[in-house]
């Protein structure tokens, strides 16, 4: 029977569409990387998803969030998302956390639970701590890099982390991982240097703050608010969920 996954089932057969079906995927951050990765993640027919945010949609996000538009400013982004992969899947399970992931909040998740894990969220601390929860429970898990200051969509590439160059948060973490003993994590990431973003107050979020009312952490207190636009989160986001829809349903190309 034709239904909204037919054309992915031509790709990944009917074992490969059971996989995802029945998967548990976690996606921590749900911004401009993570929100398409659950767009994709959803339209390919992942049955389960958990989606890990705190944040709420700002206008500045309008640029290049899938989940943010003029109506959804002020939402949770988890809100959001969940009424998104409803609409295009309504069987599908989501378990929804309005946690900033950090050490601190960990012990909120068990991670034995998922099938896999998305780490597109921005702190280093809270990376690895996902890293080290995914592999004390054997879970695959993949991780972006920095995707703000960047330009070029094409540059994006998957690659271990010891394979990594060029990227200063890839670089950050190799030497973390090292310290830590993890010998491998899959990652996307651009070998393109950051651009500087332009240092103009009168449009800076630092000293214009239009964060929602209740937002937790502001823009305001950040060291620097990157640049970012509408074609590299997303390819980023997209990249990730096709290896995460691969790598669940036994896909192998050419086979």
């Amino acid at each position: 029977m034709l239904n909204q996954f037919s054309r992915t089932h031509l790709q990944f057969g009917a074992e490969g569409m059971e996989k995802l079906y029945h998967a548990r995927v976690a996606v921590f951050g749900i911004g401009g990387v993570g929100g398409y990765t659950v767009e994709a993640l959803a339209r390919s027919g992942v049955g389960e998803l958990d989606l890990i945010d705190d944040d709420r949609v700002c206008l500045t996000n309008v640029n290049r969030q899938i989940l943010a538009t003029r109506k959804t400013v002020g939402q949770y982004k988890v809100d959001v998302a969940e009424e998104r992969i409803l609409e295009i899947n309504p069987k599908a399970i989501v378990h929804k956390y309005k946690t900033f992931y950090a050490p601190q909040t960990a012990d909120q998740f068990d991670f034995t639970q998922y099938d896999y894990v998305v780490d597109a969220i921005d702190t280093v601390t809270g990376k690895l701590e996902l890293v080290e929860q995914a592999q004390k429970a054997g879970v695959p898990i993949i991780s972006s890099m920095g995707a703000g200051n960047k330009v070029d969509p094409t540059a994006f590439e998957v690659a271990d982390i010891y394979e990594t160059s060029v990227c200063p948060l890839a670089r950050v973490m190799r030497r973390e991982l090292k310290k830590r003993g993890i010998e491998k994590l899959k990652v996307v990431y651009s070998k393109e240097p950051p651009l500087t973003p332009i240092d103009n107050m009168t449009i800076s979020c630092r000293t214009h703050c239009i964060c929602p009312p209740g937002t937790a952490r502001k823009c305001t207190q950040r060291r620097q608010v990157p640049g970012s636009n509408a074609f590299v989160p997303s390819v980023v986001g997209l990249i990730i969920a096709g290896e995460v829809v691969k790598d669940l349903s036994g896909f192998t190309p050419g086979l």
